[in-house]
């Protein structure tokens, strides 16, 4: 056993953990990766509550007492979801408290139905700050065309934000410019910058699942070359746009007011294909400033053999450059492959939260059978 998760948080990499369920909580799992494994941040998404719920343990009871108030699937939905949230983050408000606010966060998303709406997106994440109540809570809003105003006013309204689904290099610098824009109507209003918070989760194996198909289909030596490259690059080139903005006269200025970096989060870090190390998607973006949000097991693998050899990141923008180039040269498309991880993205988010509604139906009319 190797103390990699400890040598990475010492190179400024938060460890998250991507999963959540009730009987983590309950069971005390989580709060021993918090205490062994370096875990200091949860994310949820609406697969993974789709997976929990489905799996029963631990929600019969509250969900026999929403069918006896006979409540909405919506409605029932909703309070699962938030319960979890809210017992997790008081897992991890000593973590919170520790970090002054830097870590310690529990993610819920918005409803992935409301992808492509501003006004309802924005709307939803007031009404899940409320129902969570917890300080240490980030409000998920997809990095959709819609999303990037809703991430302004969200922000602008002193709301944490975890922007999900970016893919792209181009949006994400018009994420960070959402973010920017949000603390500055913040701090028109007199809020205390201090007190937001924001990450921008990048997802990366989708990246090199859709590429390396396309690669594959090319079947050319070149093509072949290029495998296992894409994710890794693009990557690497968000952190150096990040680096960019953050240097930039506009940031020092919301910084001197006391505004926090919004971190980039490496998400989608489980990787896919076997023929690749599994820590890949960890021991390769290790850069300080940063978040890793891993499944399980990917925490295991990287605690079990991950090497980490320090800052894996800056003084490679030219490489991943090249690489992403080389990609255009075999006839590898970037703009389409990102636009359609975006759209697949939000589909199967809505997917998954769709299937949360009708197997929670089903359990609600099965749990209020008999009932007067």
């Amino acid at each position: 056993m190797t103390d990699a998760l400890k040598r990475l948080s010492q190179e400024g990499v938060a460890i998250w953990l991507d999963d959540l369920s009730r009987s983590m909580i309950t069971s005390g799992s989580l709060g021993e990766l918090l205490d062994q494994q370096h875990v200091v941040g949860v994310t949820t998404n609406p697969s993974i509550f789709q997976k929990a719920i489905s799996a029963g343990e631990g929600y019969e009871e509250q969900v026999a007492d929403l069918a006896a108030r006979r409540v909405t699937v919506e409605e029932a939905v909703r309070m699962i979801t938030t319960s979890d949230v809210r017992d997790a983050a008081d897992v991890l408000r000593p973590v919170y408290e520790a970090t002054g606010g830097l870590d310690g966060r529990v993610s819920i998303e918005v409803d992935p139905r409301l992808a492509h709406n501003t006004r309802a997106t924005v709307a939803e994440a007031k009404q899940l700050a409320w129902l969570v109540d917890r300080p240490n809570t980030f409000i998920k809003i997809p990095a959709t065309r819609a999303g990037l105003p809703a991430i302004t006013e969200t922000i602008g309204r002193g709301i944490s934000v975890n922007v999900t689904l970016i893919f792209s290099l181009e949006r994400y610098r018009e994420v960070m410019d959402a973010y920017q824009a949000g603390l500055e109507q913040a701090a028109a209003k007199g809020l205390d910058l201090s007190t937001i918070y924001s990450v921008a989760s990048f997802f990366v194996s989708r990246v090199d699942t859709e590429i390396d198909k396309r690669l594959a289909a090319i079947g050319t030596e070149e093509a072949t070359a290029l495998r296992g490259k894409a994710a890794v690059a693009n990557a690497r080139l968000a952190y150096q746009a990040y680096e960019e903005v953050i240097g930039a006269d506009r940031w020092q200025a919301l910084s001197r007011s006391g505004a926090n970096p919004q971190r980039p989060l490496w998400a989608s870090t489980g990787v896919k294909d076997p023929a690749y190390p599994d820590t890949l998607y960890v021991t390769e973006l290790v850069a300080p400033g940063t978040v890793n949000t891993m499944p399980g097991a990917t925490l295991r693998a990287t605690e079990d053999h991950g090497e980490i050899a320090g800052d894996t990141i800056r003084g490679t923008y030219d490489r991943a450059r090249a690489d992403l180039d080389a990609l255009e040269k075999v006839g590898v498309s970037y703009d389409e492959v990102v636009q359609l991880l975006e759209d697949e993205g939000v589909d199967k988010f809505e997917t998954a939260w769709t299937g949360l509604l009708d197997s929670t139906k089903a359990e609600l009319e099965r749990l209020a059978g008999g009932e007067d």
